[in-house]
């Protein structure tokens, strides 16, 4: 039973790295990149120059040489440092210059925006007058003529009152002689008309 154990334990971790290795994207990440493309500068003659030439025979002479060796490895290294500092320095300069051009393109984009809002609202405003002063037109031109109807209806109203009034006026005002107001009255008696 162990050794099933140890066996599916082997095949687990042996298809695990399998399928690790399919996994793995063809393209390479950044550090992978800079791994594959660095370039590694030549190699020195400084390592090992001090024993490879001839060995020195005296250890006072062997330690001047590793010191003057040493120096010049300090100065190599100084010189290097100073190199990559600069570098660096480029580098993060032509960073924050695309980033500064980003912002400014996200700036002017913001802005451009802005203005075709503000355009926007401006035509939609000038839009919003027209129908208003359109709408402001239709209601006092209804009211005129709302107005006019009234004055006509009460012109006729007051012109059928006179009419009616001077019907009445003029029926009263006949004269009726006697004889004929007691013919009238007998026919007004006789012949009632229902109202």
């Amino acid at each position: 039973m162990a050794s099933c154990r140890g066996v599916h334990r082997t095949t687990t971790q042996f298809s695990k790295a399998l399928l690790r290795s399919f996994s793995t994207t063809s393209k390479p990440s950044h550090r992978n990149n800079h791994q594959h493309t660095h370039e590694f500068l030549e190699p020195t003659a400084y390592v090992g120059s001090w024993w490879h030439s001839d060995p020195p025979k005296d250890p006072k002479d062997a330690e001047r040489r590793l010191a003057l060796l040493r120096r010049d490895y300090a100065k190599q290294v100084k010189q290097r440092r100073k190199q990559y500092i600069l570098e660096v320095e480029l580098m993060r300069l032509e960073l924050q210059r695309k980033d500064d051009a980003r912002r400014e393109a996200l700036r002017l984009a913001n802005e451009e925006k802005k203005k075709l809002k503000a355009e926007a609202a401006k035509v939609r405003a000038q839009e919003r007058k027209v129908a208003l002063e359109e709408f402001r037109q239709t209601l006092l031109k209804e009211r005129a003529e709302k107005l006019e109807n009234w004055r006509m209806k009460e012109k006729r109203r007051e012109e059928n009152k006179k009419e009616g009034s001077e019907l009445l006026r003029r029926k009263s005002s006949l004269w009726i002689d006697e004889p004929e107001l007691e013919k009238k009255i007998l026919e007004a008696i006789v012949d009632t008309i229902p109202l």
